[in-house]
């Protein structure tokens, strides 16, 4: 039986190498096709534990981990996802970013999704001052050949959540690909939903 918890601030602590290993799992499939690096899950997890109102909403199958989202207000995370905000002309403080979900394939299809984000919606409302929350996801080309057949992107969920792509709001992160010999640079788009 799957079990969800949360965790914030400092709580987040004892599963930041469960959180890293699950984003590893996940993320070396398309489309976001990451070799996998301890190096930089260290230095990316570093910004959560750092911040005294950082998430973790944990599924845990027994005592393993198997999935996880995380959240974080904006003016917590780094430069690189304040700066699309900055130039729309949205306060930093209004927002609460939604770092990653992720789930191991064999336990998708079974609700856990829509938990993780009604989980971290329902953190951001307790937190009481925030008016949106926000995520990115990375964007490829519709004719990438390396794209698996039948792939679906998560588009339509995310709009059923209440979730607007945003035209105008992109983010630049570099990750080393599978099969590649050093970190690229990869574009990522903004979704944004207001939280009232």
């Amino acid at each position: 039986m799957i079990e969800v918890k949360t965790f914030s601030g400092t709580e987040i602590e004892p599963h930041l190498d469960a959180v890293a290993a699950l984003r590893i799992a996940v993320f070396h499939d398309w489309p976001y096709l990451y070799a996998g690096d301890r190096d930089y899950e260290k230095q990316y997890l570093a910004t959560y534990a750092k911040s005294s109102e950082s998430l973790f909403v944990l599924a845990f199958d027994r005592e393993r981990v198997i999935g996880a989202s995380t959240g974080i207000p904006l003016t917590d995370e780094t430069a690189a996802f304040q700066k699309p905000f900055l130039d729309r002309g949205i306060a930093l403080g209004d927002v609460f970013y939604f770092g990653e979900s992720v789930l191991l394939r064999e336990y998708r299809g079974h609700g856990l999704g829509h938990r993780f984000f009604d989980e971290r919606e329902g953190y951001a409302r307790r937190l009481g001052r925030f008016a949106l929350t926000a995520f990115c996801s990375v964007e490829r080309a519709a004719d990438d050949p390396r794209k698996p057949e039948g792939f679906r992107p998560n588009d339509v969920f995310w709009n059923k959540r209440g979730y607007a792509r945003q035209d105008d709001m992109f983010c630049t992160i570099d990750w080393q690909e599978i099969g590649a010999s050093a970190a690229t640079p990869h574009r990522l788009r903004f979704w944004l939903r207001p939280l009232t």
